[in-house]
């Protein structure tokens, strides 16, 4: 009997690093379940993939726990149970202006969002991971680690997620790992539903600023998602993962 391929469940997919990742696994033959809200996006993300039948796509709010269940329940049946968690959904624009003037509900979308959706996610995607002895990975951020002014929410959420990760390692393992990954910067534009048709080339300065001489790329992110979640990483959980390039590593001085 040939043997299952395995099954991910990625929160986010339908753009952007999220899609990055499942076009990874998709290649390697994985069975990929994407999770996201934007219709639009899930419509653009079919067209691209071509609608292969290792891809279900399901409309799903993460921060919206009857609609967490039903997703889960559909994808782990799709998938004959689930072997991996990527929880990438988050909300991608950091600066909400002044904390004199920000708004609770700003603030309360991107925690709901970027923190308490990975929390529903993992909630009901354990007794499946458990079954598999799978793995769980958080998309957190290098504003988790460093930030510019007016970011507050954005630096909270992703902080969160990188202490939520240390402690589903302790409450999973053995049975369970969990990491986080923090991407700086990711050239994503070409991942987007709305994609320019001829973006602008990136400046040189802009891939000088890091130490490895490049921007990054959601195939960047992708490598360390399937590193992960492979059996090779046995022995790392309750880790996070800088991916930047060595940029929150350089020392900048002002004259």
């Amino acid at each position: 009997m040939a043997q299952q391929s395995p099954a991910i469940l990625i929160t986010g997919g339908a753009q952007g690093i999220g899609k990055g990742i499942a076009a990874h696994f998709l290649h390697k033959g994985w069975r990929v379940v994407i999770l996201d809200q934007n219709t639009e996006a899930i419509s653009a993300c079919r067209q691209d993939f071509g609608d292969p039948d290792n891809l279900l796509l399901i409309t799903t709010d993460v921060s919206r726990e009857p609609e967490v269940t039903s997703a889960v329940e559909e994808a782990a049946r799709w998938g004959e149970g689930l072997d991996a968690l990527v929880n990438n959904a988050g909300l991608a624009d950091p600066d909400t202006g002044p904390i004199e003037t920000l708004e609770l509900d700003q603030w309360q979308r991107r925690i709901d969002v970027n923190l308490t959706g990975a929390f529903l996610m993992v909630k009901h995607t354990v007794p499946h991971l458990r079954q598999s002895r799978g793995s769980i990975v958080n998309i957190a951020s290098t504003r988790a680690l460093q930030s510019e002014p007016h970011c507050e929410a954005y630096a909270a959420s992703k902080g969160g997620l990188i202490a939520l990760t240390h402690a589903l390692a302790m409450s999973l393992g053995p049975d369970v790992r969990a990491n986080s990954i923090s991407p700086g910067w990711i050239d994503v534009r070409a991942w987007q539903a709305h994609r320019p048709s001829e973006p602008q080339p990136l400046s040189a300065s802009d891939h000088e600023q890091h130490p490895s001489g490049r921007v990054g790329k959601p195939e960047d992110v992708a490598a360390m998602v399937a590193y992960l979640v492979s059996r090779d990483a046995g022995f790392v959980t309750g880790q996070n993962f800088v991916i930047d390039g060595g940029m929150t590593r350089k020392m900048i001085y002002e004259d």
